[in-house]
């Protein structure tokens, strides 16, 4: 198994931009190589690698995934299951929004790659070798998480999956914020993209919100969503911060819709 199949990422600019010079080089210095590797060096870490595009959707590496992918769905949004996704809403969170929320590039930016100033070092064992997968957090994460956990009912919802994504919500979610975790295993296989179906998660879809840097995961409900700009290592970043007042106002409003269609105004 590639170890790039068990984390969902979308491209880092920088990473691109640099990978396609040395490309380039390689392909003037040497154009039988062009044949025999399709993929950049950094591509050949991750699966997922690409920027995700709801129209133009990319051919997905099945060989590479431990899972059989969920059945594709040309078509229209499948129909709910029979069970949903989420246990009953507990106690504590009656009255409250469910808000799904992101890991990769929303919340963390993880490699296989060292790197020095890594939060977190996960093992992740693959095909017999573990492998240290290195976590950086995005700034303001723990606020972000703490201040959610207050005003609704979270749910972490990754398409990576839980062998490296578990591991890393324990060490991330110190407070418990996280009411249920889902995996790839729950996302929809969709055009080329694993699709995050909020009909399927049990609760009423005017009181769900999506919080996502990938416009694919949630091109079912794109109504519900609260799109964030992919992190990757800028420190100076403000934007899970800047979403509070934003999320704390969201909380009170009796349905989500008008508020989310305002933003999207924006």
């Amino acid at each position: 198994m590639d170890n790039t199949s068990i984390i969902t990422q979308v491209t880092n600019p920088k990473e691109e931009e640099i990978l396609s010079t040395n490309a380039e080089k390689v392909s003037l210095s040497n154009s039988s190589l062009k044949k025999k590797r399709t993929r950049s060096i950094f591509s050949s870490l991750f699966c997922c690698l690409r920027s995700y595009d709801a129209d133009t959707p990319a051919t997905p590496n099945n060989n590479s995934s431990p899972l059989p992918p969920p059945v594709e769905e040309n078509g229209g949004p499948p129909k709910p299951p029979e069970k949903y996704l989420l246990p009953e809403v507990n106690i504590n969170d009656y009255g409250k929004k469910c808000v799904v929320i992101d890991l990769d590039e929303t919340l963390v930016h993880s490699s296989f790659k060292p790197i020095s100033n890594a939060d977190f070092i996960v093992p992740v064992e693959i095909a017999g070798t573990v492998h240290q997968v290195y976590v950086l957090k995005r700034p303001h994460v723990d606020e972000f998480l703490q201040k959610m956990g207050e005003l609704f009912e979270c749910v972490l919802f990754t398409a990576s999956l839980a062998k490296y994504a578990d591991p890393v919500a324990d060490l991330l979610d110190q407070w418990g914020v996280f009411r249920a975790r889902l995996f790839r295993e729950s996302c929809v296989f969709h055009r080329g993209n694993y699709v995050k179906d909020l009909s399927r998660l049990g609760r009423e879809l005017r009181n769900v919100i999506i919080v996502d840097n990938s416009p694919a995961s949630y091109i079912f409900h794109p109504e519900n969503a609260v799109p964030v700009q992919s992190w990757f290592d800028d420190m100076t970043d403000t934007e899970l911060l800047d979403l509070l007042p934003f999320f704390e106002g969201l909380s009170k409003e009796e349905d989500v819709y008008g508020v989310l269609q305002n933003l999207r105004g924006r």
